[in-house]
């Protein structure tokens, strides 16, 4: 895990939920367990079941007696959901504030995206 990304836990909670959100780990399917995330990225594994009991409590995963936690119906839709509307205030917002600032319209936000995207 890295230094810069926040607490060990809520980093390996991202890691599981980037998994989901990309469809490496569908919906119904196991989640990793605290032991093998904790071998994996040498951390603790009370630090790995933190990580992965906080997906509990947001309804992205969820419990099976006895044999592991699994990916919760849904939950790449409420991921999606929460990201779009976290991008909106962190990205589009400041962008809307910073180009109404500048004085460039709609239109030609617009087009600077989309010759931004041609360069891609």
């Amino acid at each position: 895990m890295n230094e810069d990304g926040g607490p060990i836990f809520r980093q390996v909670a991202t890691q599981i939920e980037n998994a989901i959100v990309d469809g490496s780990l569908p919906e119904e399917s196991q989640a990793p367990s605290s032991n093998e995330l904790a071998a994996f990225h040498r951390i603790n594994p009370a630090t790995a079941a933190k990580g992965l009991n906080q997906l509990v409590a947001d309804g992205v995963l969820y419990k099976r007696r006895g044999v592991g936690m699994f990916v919760a119906p849904g939950a790449r839709d409420q991921l999606l959901k929460r990201r779009r509307s976290e991008f909106a205030d962190q990205y589009v917002r400041p962008l809307l504030t910073e180009a109404h600032k500048l004085g460039i319209s709609a239109a030609e936000l617009a087009a600077m995206i989309d010759r931004e995207e041609d360069r891609r």
